[in-house]
């Protein structure tokens, strides 16, 4: 069995960073999906890709995948950028702008 072990991004909707403390430890798929000739829905008769396992930190993650003898392949996550304006985009209504408004 093959897996990935990585710690997953925040989404693209929201700029908190809830679950993306934790690591991921996701099957890679063995099997090609097949499409249902009746409902027209793609379907795999492989289930492993349905499990994902979250752990505290990835040594945990790293150390159940060799306990169980599973393959895996580690990810390390992209860090998010530190010149993030500190105003952000309520910055862009203050009343007190220095420069000219327009819309």
């Amino acid at each position: 069995m093959r897996a990935r072990i990585y710690q997953p991004a925040k989404t693209a909707m929201s700029s908190g960073v809830a679950k993306t403390k934790g690591w991921v430890l996701e099957f890679a798929q063995t099997s090609a999906r097949e499409v249902d000739p009746l409902m027209g829905w793609t379907s795999s008769s492989d289930t492993q890709t349905q499990v994902k396992m979250t752990f505290d930190s990835k040594e945990a993650a790293m150390d159940y995948a060799e306990a169980n003898g599973i393959e895996a392949v580690v990810q390390d996550p992209n860090k998010r950028r530190a010149n993030i304006r500190a105003g952000g985009y309520g910055e862009n209504f203050a009343t007190n702008r220095r420069g000219a408004w327009t819309h």
